[in-house]
């Protein structure tokens, strides 16, 4: 998986189905076993675990991931795999007036990134794993990296944020001297670019803007680095403005990149523009939020009863 420049998220997910596919069976060795074993416990998955879509489609890259490139033996197509079913579901959109109260529930950096997310249109991860060069105050851009599908993109500052940022970003500085002169102030560079340039792991551009607040031990090389913050600090002090601000809808991180799109597209914006913004390969993935366009439905529908 490393060879393949695949993520830790994506190595620990997938050696945790791979753990579970092999308990599942009584501990066999997965050369011992095949299609139909996989089978059984992706079925298993859906039947009995009742798990989402995703999770099943994750379960099963897994596994094809072991037979294809670990064991050489790569499965043949699952006939009678039952598949999770994907409902089709609206985003859980907020109001502008509940982006509002939600946001002056919050406070310091889970502020900041929460109102970067409602600004940008960026996932939560995104965010995170902005670099300080990423960020230009002059051209008012952020450029995302290696984001989903592995592709790059671009989108607006808000000069709102602009000032708020660059304070952030002050206190991020002296927090990074304070790494370099302990001996410290390593990041973790992408593709081996650490040793093209080994210089640069240490420099100001590569930083997180959003570094977390220890040190932690890279679990890829063993060293010592500030990795950035956890996405977990974030989703927690949404969950409790959520709460505080008595906003009854199941709301996260990523209903705040659901109400941007949605905002854009009632301020009249393109949704060519909105997909670009939002990093979409598919159209109809952007389309989603046109029925979220409300008064009935979406379809700008009125009910009978308004005429009575």
């Amino acid at each position: 998986m490393r060879m393949r420049h695949y993520s830790l998220r994506t190595e620990e997910a997938y050696i945790g189905w791979i753990r579970r596919f092999i308990l599942f069976h009584h501990r066999r060795h997965p050369a011992a076993m095949g299609v139909d074993q996989v089978n059984s416990f992706l079925t298993h998955l859906a039947t009995r675990e009742k798990v989402a879509s995703s999770t099943q489609s994750q379960a099963l890259s897994a596994l094809v991931f072991l037979y294809r490139h670990v064991l050489e033996r790569p499965l043949p197509r699952l006939e009678e795999l039952v598949r999770a079913h994907r409902p089709r579901r609206l985003p859980v959109v907020l109001t502008r007036d509940e982006v509002r109260r939600l946001l002056a529930y919050m406070h310091g950096t889970p502020r900041l990134v929460a109102t970067l997310l409602y600004g940008t249109g960026l996932r939560l991860l995104e965010a995170l794993r902005l670099r300080v060069k990423d960020v230009d105050f002059a051209s008012r851009v952020i450029v995302v990296r290696d984001g989903k599908g592995r592709k790059d993109r671009r989108t607006m500052l808000p000069s709102v944020l602009a000032d708020p940022l660059k304070l952030h970003l002050d206190a991020v500085r002296l927090l990074h001297e304070g790494d370099r002169a302990e001996g410290f102030g390593e990041v973790w560079m992408p593709y081996a670019f650490d040793r093209k340039q080994p210089s640069a792991a240490i420099d100001w551009p590569w930083q997180y803007v959003f570094p977390a607040a220890k040190r932690s031990l890279d679990p890829r090389d063993n060293r010592t680095r500030r990795h950035h913050l956890d996405e977990s600090t974030i989703q927690k002090a949404v969950r409790t403005a959520v709460q505080r601000a008595d906003i009854a809808k199941p709301a996260g991180c990523h209903s705040l990149r659901h109400s941007f799109a949605t905002h854009l597209l009632e301020d009249g914006y393109d949704i060519r523009t909105i997909q670009e913004l939002l990093g979409h390969a598919n159209l109809k993935t952007t389309m989603i939020y046109t029925h979220v366009l409300n008064a009935a439905g979406g379809r700008g529908v009125r009910s009978p009863l308004e005429t009575l």
